[in-house]
């Protein structure tokens, strides 16, 4: 019997280890296989949703701030039971807000 050799890191001990691959790790490849042939045939990405569809994520960054800014306001004079009413105005939306009554 050979004896150990002492003072080894980590690193030096385990040198020329292998691991085996476990059945779990071959299903978890094959599936990212998959997964990527998939989405090569594909091609393209769809859109997150079709409501969505023209808006950059800077553009639904500042409408959420803007959304944020009107919610704080109306907070700030005491309405907190509202619903908001979008009507197109030629070009222009115009979201106001609904006050709904207690």
């Amino acid at each position: 019997m050979s004896s150990i050799p002492k003072g080894l890191t980590d690193k030096d001990m385990f040198q020329n280890y292998v691991e085996e691959a476990s059945l779990e790790d071959t299903f978890i490849k094959a599936e990212k296989i998959a997964d990527q042939k998939r989405r090569e045939r594909a091609g393209i990405e769809p859109p997150a949703e079709l409501g969505r569809a023209g808006f950059t994520p800077v553009l639904t960054e500042e409408l959420g701030k803007a959304l944020l800014q009107l919610k704080m306001e109306l907070f700030r004079n005491g309405v907190t039971n509202y619903s908001f009413k979008i009507r197109r105005d030629g070009e222009n939306i115009v979201l106001t807000p609904k006050y709904k009554n207690k």
